[in-house]
Parts: structure tokens; sequence; C-alpha cells
């Protein structure tokens, strides 16, 4: 049982470390990544397509203003994704917040709270979806 806890840009660690400090108080193993949608797309499908084989069970996607990361990864996997809307300078997180929450029917991604908050309960969240089918 393994989470990627994935990023668009490297700014997005001082929120998305919530994520990581919940996985390892709950002693789950994780590994993070920046994978931007808009300026690394190839890389960002070969990780989406690839995630299952690579040992991962749920992906965490951070991302801010545009955010399409969350989307565009829940369309290349058929694993769970939770998306974390990062706060944006201009509109404070909700242009964020409505890129990832408003996905078509058939590319579920589950939608935390703007900024840490939401990073942190990623984290929970992704624990207790793990916690299902393992009760250590």
């Amino acid at each position: 049982m393994k989470v990627a806890v994935i990023m668009g840009s490297s700014s997005d660690w001082k929120i998305m470390k919530e994520s990581c400090s919940m996985l390892e108080e709950f002693e789950i193993p994780y590994e993070k990544k920046v994978v931007s949608a808009h300026r690394t797309p190839q890389m960002m499908f070969n990780f989406a397509s690839q995630a299952r084989q690579n040992g991962f069970d749920i992906i965490i996607a951070g991302a801010g203003g545009a955010a399409h990361l969350p989307g565009m990864v829940a369309s290349m996997t058929t694993l769970p994704v939770i998306g974390v809307p990062i706060e944006s300078k201009s509109l404070k997180g909700l242009d964020s917040l409505l890129s990832i929450v408003q996905m078509p029917g058939g590319i579920p991604v589950a939608t935390t709270a703007i900024g840490k908050s939401g990073a942190k309960n990623a984290g929970i969240l992704a624990a207790r979806m793990l916690g299902i089918t393992n009760e250590s």
C-alpha cells in the first residue's frame, strides 16, 4: 500500500507537506513528486498511466489556479484521486476549488478544502480509504 502525493509546482510543497505529515503519522508509505499538467504534460501522462503498475493505491494531487492536474490524472487512471485546491493570489483558491470540483461525469475526483486544512484532510482521507481493506 502506497500513496502518491503530486503537485503542479514546487511552490505547492508548503501546502502539500500537510498530506505527507498525515501519511507519516499513520505510517503509510508515500512518494512525492512535482508533475505539471501544463509544463510537463508528457510526464503527467506517464505518471498517471503507470501509477498502478508502480505500486500506488491512491493519488493525492494538489494544484492551484487553473488546477487541471487532479482531473487530468483521474482521467488516465482507475485509482482514486483526491484533489487539493491550492490558494492562488488573485482569487484566494476559489479558482482552484472550482477547477477541481467541477469534473465531468465519469472522471471522479474527491475534493478537499482549499489550502493546508485540505491537504491535511487529504492525507487523513487516504488513510481511511486504505483502512477499508487493511485494519493496521
